[in-house]
């Protein structure tokens, strides 16, 4: 194996080992325990991450970079603003009933109580996951809508409004505070967010 294989090998094992011991652990996460998961020593997490809070970084984007690769996939182009926000909330409502859907939860919670334990972590994780986000806007940005196309902005502004929403219902869904919300449910609830939002019907372009 080339010093470049193991690297790799060393870096796919502790974002493999972070993220089971992280989402049980939450800011109580040891690195001894990750690196010893991953069999490295605790200076590979240094060497490759910097600290563990990049480690912790490094898990999000690692977790969030391919959902948004099949999201690409699940929203075809041609098709217009509401037609893209119907596919975009379908995909988002199988995946509450994907077998990792309650393992992405608990990491979601914990994630959440890190940041407000860590205001530094927090800050980093958010940044992570809106340079993500970034696909989802590139996705909505330019489709047909009453008439113009969605500009950047407003397409930034309709992925924050839809992370909430689907954020919501997705915690919602295995709490049983959401009955009956089914794909069309989503689809539903997701159309109606894009169609009443002024900022993108007007062509509002505030950033």
């Amino acid at each position: 194996m080339t010093r470049a294989e193991t690297k790799e090998r060393n870096r796919r094992a502790l974002l493999d080992a972070a993220f089971e011991v992280v989402s049980r652990d939450g800011y109580r996460a040891r690195l001894d325990e990750i690196a010893e998961r991953a069999d490295v020593t605790t200076g590979a997490i240094y060497s490759l991450f910097g600290s563990k809070n990049g480690l912790v970084v490094a898990v999000v984007a690692d977790h969030l970079r391919p959902y948004y690769e099949e999201i690409e996939q699940a929203v075809p182009a041609g098709l217009d603003l509401l037609e893209a926000v119907d596919a975009f909330a379908r995909y988002c409502r199988r995946g509450c009933d994907a077998p990792d859907a309650l393992p992405r939860l608990s990491l979601q919670i914990t994630l959440l109580d890190m940041a407000l334990h860590d205001p530094d972590l927090g800050s980093r994780l958010a940044g992570s996951i809106r340079e993500q986000e970034n696909h989802l806007v590139a996705l909505f940005t330019g489709r047909p809508h009453n008439g113009s196309t969605v500009t950047p902005q407003q397409a930034q502004r309709l992925t924050t409004a839809l992370r909430a929403l689907f954020v919501g219902l997705g915690q919602g869904i295995p709490l049983g505070l959401a009955p009956g919300a089914d794909e069309q449910y989503f689809a539903d609830t997701a159309r109606a967010l894009a169609s009443g939002m002024p900022l993108v019907d007007q062509g509002a372009d505030t950033a």
